[in-house]
């Protein structure tokens, strides 16, 4: 059922979606949150579309913002809200209000989501597009619990990743950082299959793609070793390197689809890695609502710690010197101590041995340090943010 309002306010949408739900014999509100899209006429179907079929798992009003460009200087001195009014089939499992701004209105677009936020129920903002360097600072994002973005959409992917780990607030999320979930789940299942130290790592995908440059942070980060970044055709990531000293591990996905996890001395095994469309990556997203301590500490190690001139070892030779190499060198100066968050895998529960960081006096000469036997925990149990 759809109710299109001209010139209208928040009240009279108010009452358009109780009329509606009684027309329809839902008169109770059944909606677990607020999704909030911020978006333009051009992405507004495809992000509204990803809601819908969202909404299948997590029942919400969909308040989908589109701030209109006024033409002439006289329209810009007159302000207007039109609303689409849409329940049942027509919202998917939820409701559904498309709001228009014209004029000055865009400008207060808070002041007319407010009044129609669900009463006690968490709110989730969402950028599909043209996000706004610092989330929390938004006038519409100070309303939610949980902001999502997309670095994928932005002109220049990488460039952004430094802006939001200087603007990063507990709540901030990426969707550059959810597609990598089934990523980092199989490579922490894939260390939890055999006990090595990890010596190197090698992320390779194509160019400008942030998802990318996120697992390789997460991974330098995590376990404390030189990650090279290197570069392929796509789609997407790759393929993952890592070096241990009992043998390479090896995930590679050439298709896009299927990937083949290999491990020293065991058989090869096809892997599920397929592409997930939007409305997966925001269902995933919807699943939790607290800050992701995982995403923000590797955010935070930097794009510009990763090093690319890292000389990975070949296969069956042993990647300490490249190790002791890394460690030395100042684009790659390992951290002092493990990240905030923890990885998380997806039904395993195991301790990876990583390589620790130099101290003293062998950090200062460039030495690598006798190896320790510090051991990293990798939880399990904990759904929606996965080890990605």
């Amino acid at each position: 059922m759809k109710t299109d309002l001209t010139d209208t306010t928040a009240s009279k949408i108010n009452k358009a979606l109780v009329k509606a739900r009684r027309a329809i014999g839902t008169p109770a509100v059944g909606m677990v949150l607020t999704l909030v899209i911020v978006t333009d006429e051009e992405n507004a179907y495809d992000a509204l579309k990803a809601a819908n079929d969202a909404s299948r798992e997590h029942p919400s009003r969909t308040l989908v913002v589109i701030k209109r460009v006024s033409r002439s200087s006289r329209d810009r001195t007159q302000s207007r809200l039109d609303a689409e009014v849409r329940v049942g089939a027509d919202a998917g499992t939820g409701e559904t209000v498309v709001l228009r701004l014209y004029g000055e209105v865009a400008d207060h677009a808070q002041s007319v989501v407010l009044p129609l936020l669900l009463p006690d129920a968490p709110v989730v903002v969402w950028w599909p597009a043209d996000a706004p360097l610092d989330p929390a600072g938004d006038p519409l994002g100070a309303l939610a619990q949980r902001r999502v973005t997309d670095t994928y959409s932005s002109e220049q992917p990488v460039r952004e990743l430094t802006a939001r780990a200087d603007a990063y607030t507990p709540g901030d999320t990426d969707l550059s950082w959810t597609r990598i979930t089934p990523w980092r789940s199989m490579l922490a299942a894939a260390l939890d299959q055999v006990t090595c130290k990890v010596e190197a790592v090698e992320v390779e995908g194509e160019e400008f793609n942030p998802s990318c440059e996120l697992l390789a942070m997460w991974l330098a980060d995590r376990l404390d070793v030189p990650v090279k970044r290197s570069l392929s055709n796509g789609p997407g990531l790759t393929a993952v390197r890592m070096h241990t000293d009992s043998g390479p591990i090896v995930l590679d996905r050439a298709d896009g689809s299927l990937a083949t996890l290999s491990i020293q001395g065991q058989p090869n095994r096809a892997v599920a890695l397929k592409r997930r469309d939007t409305a997966e990556l925001i269902a995933e997203e919807l699943r939790r609502l607290d800050p992701d301590d995982t995403y923000a500490s590797a955010l935070r190690f930097g794009v510009e710690r990763l090093n690319p001139s890292v000389p990975f070892p070949k296969a069956g030779t042993s990647a300490k010197g490249a190790g002791a190499k890394g460690s030395g060198d100042k684009g790659s100066d390992a951290k002092g101590g493990p990240g905030s968050g923890e990885p998380v895998t997806a039904g395993a529960s195991a301790e990876v041995a990583v390589k620790a960081p130099v101290e003293g006096p062998a950090k200062a000469s460039g030495q690598e340090a006798a190896p320790s036997a510090a051991l990293k925990p990798v939880p399990s149990g904990l759904s929606g943010k996965a080890a990605k």
